[in-house]
């Protein structure tokens, strides 16, 4: 989500974002503007948060990528973009209306051969290419899809991922929900109970960002 969180000054939120404008291709700033007008828009990440996300992709080398939750397909885009000709980002969602707006964009920027979108049930996705035998040939994930299905994403992705690949979770905060001791709906429950778990796995080495919505950074051992 692109919601500034109480934790970080109003100020200091538009300072990051112009600093990452800077480095936003003019396609990626082309499809964030007109994501803005969609009645969802909220869904959106940040351009602080698709900077950040292409930044660790590229820190890694990154390859092959996998994307839960695709909305427009900005993410996706930001991401691509960093990835070398034969590289691959299988972006999986269930909607053909939102990630349809994303696909002249993703032409556009030279990268849709890149992007091998999944329509379908992110989880059988996911399983599919466990059983197709892909195991840790994942370099990067990014989960930002619904909230009550994090905890099985995040244990498929991890999984699909390389020792030392990165698996980055959108949301931790849920506009202080996840914090909030009171609030007992099933997103906010089930955040909180990964995060606990995810706060002592010893497959990864976390740290969690206070950008955005929250943003958990998982690096496979």
């Amino acid at each position: 989500m692109a919601r500034v969180t109480d934790i970080v000054d109003e100020r200091a939120v538009a300072f990051m974002r112009s600093f990452s404008s800077t480095r936003e291709s003019a396609v990626a700033a082309k499809l964030r503007k007109a994501t803005a007008e969609h009645p969802r828009r909220n869904m959106q990440i940040g351009i602080e948060q698709g900077r950040l996300m292409a930044q660790l992709a590229t820190m890694i080398g990154a390859r092959r990528c996998l994307e839960v939750g695709v909305f427009t397909g900005y993410s996706a885009l930001c991401v691509a973009e960093r990835l070398p000709p034969d590289g691959r980002l299988v972006a999986c969602d269930i909607s053909e209306d939102y990630t349809a707006i994303g696909k002249p964009f993703w032409e556009e920027a030279g990268v849709a051969d890149r992007i091998e979108l999944r329509l379908g049930p992110a989880s059988d996705t996911l399983a599919a290419l466990i059983d197709e035998g892909q195991d840790g040939s994942f370099d990067f994930a990014f989960i930002d899809a619904d909230k009550v299905g994090y905890g099985d994403y995040y244990e498929k992705c991890l999984r699909l991922t390389r020792k030392g690949g990165i698996v980055v979770l959108d949301n931790a905060f849920l506009r202080g929900a996840t914090y909030d001791p009171g609030n007992e709906s099933d997103p906010a429950v089930t955040m909180r109970a990964l995060l606990t778990r995810i706060s002592t796995d010893e497959r990864v080495d976390v740290s969690i960002v206070s950008m955005g919505d929250g943003i958990v950074i998982a690096r496979k051992r």
